[in-house]
Formats: C-alpha cells, structure tokens, sequence
C-alpha cells in the first residue's frame, strides 16, 4: 500500500465517522423521521475496499449504508439530504437512509432486506463478464446475511460461472440483537464456504492495511477472469443496531465488549501508525479532521434549505 493510498483510506475513513456521529445527534433531536443504522467503527471495512476498486465498478450495500455510499465516492450533501427525505437527495427523498443509489459512481443501491443485494451484486458481476469491460462487482453484507440461503446459492452460482464479484462479509458478530454463536454452528463463515471452494480469507476489520493488501489482490484476480472471492472483516459496531443508543441495556452486550473494541479504533490506529513512518503529522490529522466536519456541517444545512418532495409526483419512478 503506498503512501497516497494511507491518505485516501484515513481520509474516507474520518469523513464516515464525522458523517455518522453527526447523524446520530440528528436522530436524537428528532430533526428526521428516519430510521438510521450507522456504521460507526467499522469505517475501515468500507474505506480500504472501495479504495482497491475503479470508479466503474460495482458496489452493493445494506441497511448500514452511508459508509459504503461515501467510501465509493457518493455525494455527502445528497446523502444527508437522502436522510432528510428530501428532493435533492440521492434518491430524490424517495428512499431515505437504508435505499441510497448513486450509478453516476458505480453505487448501485442498498436494501434493507438482508441479503437483498447480494444476488444484484452477483447479477452485476454476470453482467461485467458478458459486457468485458473488466468490472468488478462488489456485495457488501453483515455475518446476519449468511443465514440466509441466497447466500449460498448466489457464491455457489458465482463460482460456477467464475464470475468477477468480491463478497466482503462485516462480520460484527450480531444479527440484530442475536450473536453469532447462537446462530451459527460454525461462526467462521470464511471457513463455512469452503465447500464452494471459494476464494475466502478471515482478516482483521480493523487494519486498512489488510484488508486493501487482500481486496487487491482478489480484484486482481477477478479482473483476469480467475471468478469471486470472499473477504470476512472481523470488526464490531459501536452503537446499536438501529439508532444512537449503545444496547447495552438489552442483556446481549456487555459494556466491556464495547469499551475493548472502542481501543482499537481503526481510526486511531491507522493515524498512529502513519504518524510513527513519517507518512503524517499530527497537525495535517487535525486538518483532515477540521475539513471533514465543515463537510459535513455543510451538509447538514443543504438538507436541512431542501426542499421536501412534492406530493403529487409520489408515483414517479414507480413500475406499473
């Protein structure tokens, strides 16, 4: 990874967390309506990925969005106004924080059924070897998704065709409100693929480093027609599942658990490290950190001047 590559990667990574912490106290004001699941400490997975990828590839998303969204070059001022609800969002106010789509860069929409854009993604993937343009398509998904079958059918059908698609599990050990364990006889998913026969690496979801150095190479390969891989990021969210609270009051978190993976900020982690090589300084960190709140602060009063959609356009876009 070289040193432009660190930059962008942090950079992504501070404007998602400063987007997210900024969203948060928007939802707690009240100052929208819709429901927010944020992707607070898992900024790595989303920033380190989409920096191996080209502007034309694919990527597909969750209900956890933003971070996808914004790692693949989305617009910070039609997601914030997409979470408003509002007519210049990214889609148009129609779709709020959990359908976000932006194709001009190659985001091409999220769903909050899980494991609902898995077998897009792999659709895309089909498409990309038949159109020969040497895109990769890229299937954003929690560890909750590989309890579902479309799962396995949609790596088993990828595999048969060698398509060019990436599977990249966040595995932040929760579905919901239900830890793996209890769901999962086996929790490694990397390793519960390997009847595929699949290309699957388990990494840390906390290194950028990593994650870029195995993401990279599987795109590599992908491009040169060797068919998917699946990169399981071992990571953990730091507020609930849906909202600004911290579910630890629900009985399946322990504050501990929390606090432990909090240390390991892959924010901070990365910054340190950069420090240490000589790659930054610490007042250059504190101007990423200034321009990335002004982003955002920008942002926030761009949806906030937007105007709501209007009521009688509610069937444009519809399919009949």
């Amino acid at each position: 990874m070289q040193q432009e590559n660190y930059l962008r990667i942090l950079k992504k990574m501070i404007l998602i967390r400063r987007f997210e912490e900024r969203v948060a106290v928007l939802a707690e004001n009240r100052e929208f309506q819709d429901p927010v699941h944020l992707y607070v400490g898992q900024e790595a997975i989303a920033s380190s990925v989409c920096e191996a990828l080209n502007h034309q590839d694919y990527a597909y998303s969750t209900h956890r969005s933003h971070g996808h969204y914004l790692a693949k070059g989305g617009d910070v001022k039609k997601l914030m106004a997409e979470i408003f609800c509002k007519e210049t969002g990214c889609s148009r106010g129609r779709g709020g924080s959990m359908h976000v789509i932006d194709r001009l860069v190659g985001f091409m929409g999220s769903s909050p059924i899980v494991g609902g854009t898995i077998s897009i993604a792999v659709g895309s993937g089909l498409s990309a070897k038949m159109n020969r343009k040497g895109q990769v398509s890229v299937a954003f998904f929690g560890d909750g998704a590989t309890d579902e079958g479309v799962f396995y059918e949609s790596v088993n059908f990828a595999m048969i065709h060698k398509l060019p698609v990436i599977f990249v599990c966040e595995n932040n050990r929760f579905s919901t409100h239900l830890p793996d364990f209890v769901r999962q006889s086996n929790p490694d998913v990397a390793d519960r693929v390997a009847g595929f026969r699949i290309n699957a690496r388990r990494v840390n979801g906390n290194s950028p480093e990593e994650i870029f150095s195995v993401v990279s190479e599987m795109v590599d390969k992908a491009r040169k027609g060797e068919g998917p891989s699946l990169i399981e990021c071992m990571t953990y969210r730091w507020l609930s599942h849906v909202g600004y609270w911290k579910d630890l009051d629900v009985g399946f978190r322990k504050k501990t658990d929390v606090e432990h993976w909090m240390e390991r900020c892959p924010i901070r982690q990365l910054s340190e490290q950069m420090i240490t090589r000589g790659m930054l300084t610490r007042p250059e960190l504190e101007e990423m950190e200034r321009a990335a709140v002004a982003i955002v602060e920008e942002s926030v009063e761009f949806a906030r001047s937007s105007k709501s959609p209007d009521p009688a356009a509610i069937a444009e876009g519809l399919f009949s």
